[in-house]
């Protein structure tokens, strides 16, 4: 009986002890496999540089030529080139705004994308990587708070968007590239056509691409407190050029034609992103990210999609593209819905005043000012990896929350959102994709205090 015992505990110790060291146990099966996104450029030359890869990209490519994503899938040969082509890596690739092969770096991107959507989506993925600066970073590098530390009299009193104008003038790039979009969006064609639109676009494409945002975020979104200065930052893209046309198209109708255009869909995709309002978040902002928002909202200026303050109110900020809903027939709703997503949006609104304000939202306060109440105690949470997408499955509005009722050290109460809060926190998230796994649905790593348990119960049994 004694030796069965033995024998019986050698072999517990001899499996546990492989399980510890198995790689498989560390990873788990979803894991396996899991590549960190590169550049679309970078994975299209990784690509080429595989015959299968590279002969199934040219597949795809052809099928997508002139047909429709279903008559695409019909195909075999190019269902099969698309299946092959997601355990590539150009199906996780992204892209940076403003690199110095942007353009290609989206075409190769929607060329794999454009097959893998469901007809035409409402909200698309953004094209790319996740923005990781805040506003505070602005703050810090140019020192622009409205009004912080100066008299409240004579901050009152002053344009703040007259200051931005002068601030850019003392900077040669800025200077050099304000004075070329007001040149040539100034200039007359003939008495018909008051500008060339097209190159008033791409000199503004170019103005708030390459000049810092210290200086840009300055001009377009300035606080004010009279008409004259809110008349400024309206007239800051030359509106009358860039913005405004005879009639006002259907909002449908122009974001088809924006989407026709990978830079302009880009633009887009990135704008519901970071600004798509989320009302589980201290901010309404993904990510309580007002930096991400104004920056997609900046990025969108110089397309077809231009968004612009609709009048010269001080106040009530209002911003919309150049468009409206008549006509929408049974596609109103969704046109309404498209609207709203600029003209009321709480995210896109408090990040404007954040900025005019100099403020920032503080998630993790050194010095709270209030009596912070002790939040229920809870497991800590990994970190999530830094290229989480912000279009995941799983909201990141539903992560900020939960992030931001611990940090905040907030009262918590029986509410759906803290409920969310710790469904999150029992789950697990792969990087750079959309799975998520409950933490009992694969194996799991045997754990040493278990197997100690378990060997000090045979030998008490043994001593037995």
């Amino acid at each position: 009986m004694i030796l069965a015992n033995v024998f019986c505990l050698l072999f517990f110790l001899d499996e546990t002890l492989r399980s510890l060291a198995s790689p498989s146990s560390l990873q788990g099966p979803e894991l396996h496999g899991w590549r960190p996104p590169v550049d679309c450029v970078r994975a299209n030359e990784l690509c080429a540089a595989e015959s299968n890869c590279s002969s199934r990209y040219r597949t795809l490519r052809q099928c997508l030529a002139g047909r429709d994503r279903n008559t695409m899938l019909a195909n075999k040969e190019c269902q099969a080139a698309l299946e092959v082509l997601q355990e590539s890596p150009l199906y996780d690739c992204r892209c940076k705004r403003g690199m110095r092969k942007e353009l290609q770096c989206l075409q190769i991107y929607w060329s794999i994308h454009l097959g893998l959507t469901e007809g035409e989506e409402f909200y698309e993925a953004s094209p790319y990587e996740p923005v990781t600066s805040r506003l505070s970073d602005i703050f810090r590098l140019a020192s622009i708070f409205s009004g912080t530390g100066a008299d409240p009299a004579v901050s009152a009193k002053s344009n703040h968007c007259l200051d931005a104008a002068k601030a850019c003038n003392l900077n040669d790039n800025c200077k050099k590239l304000r004075s070329s979009y007001i040149s040539i969006c100034n200039r007359e064609i003939s008495p018909t056509e008051r500008c060339n639109r097209r190159k008033c676009h791409k000199a503004l494409r170019q103005f708030f691409d390459r000049v810092p945002s210290e200086y840009t975020y300055r001009m377009l979104f300035c606080s004010c407190q009279d008409q004259a200065c809110a008349e400024r930052r309206r007239q800051t893209i030359l509106p009358s050029c860039s913005y405004e046309d005879k009639e006002k198209p259907n909002c449908l109708d122009l974001r088809g034609v924006c989407r026709t255009d990978h830079l302009c869909r880009s633009r887009l995709a990135d704008f519901h992103a970071n600004c798509r309002a989320s009302y589980q978040t201290l901010t309404s902002c993904p990510a309580d990210n007002y930096q991400a928002c104004l920056g997609s909202y900046a990025g969108m200026i110089g397309f077809d999609m231009t968004p612009n303050y609709v009048d010269s109110s001080p106040t009530g900020i209002v911003v919309s593209p150049w468009c409206s809903c008549r006509g929408s027939g049974n596609m109103e709703e969704e046109c309404e819905k498209f609207l709203r997503d600029f003209t009321e949006n709480p995210c896109l609104r408090n990040a404007i005043q954040a900025f005019g304000n100099g403020t920032d939202v503080n998630l993790s306060p050194k010095n709270p000012s209030f009596q912070a109440t002790q939040a229920p105690r809870v497991e800590k949470t990994p970190s999530l990896p830094d290229d989480l997408s912000d279009s995941t499955s799983l909201g990141t509005s539903v992560i900020t929350t939960c992030t931001s009722v611990q940090e905040q050290g907030l009262k918590a109460n029986n509410s759906k959102e803290l409920s969310m809060c710790f469904t999150e926190l029992t789950t697990n998230i792969i990087p750079g994709s959309n799975k998520v796994i409950k933490p009992n649905s694969g194996p799991r790593r045997a754990t040493p205090s278990a197997a100690l348990t378990a060997v000090s119960f045979l030998m008490l049994k043994l001593t037995l």
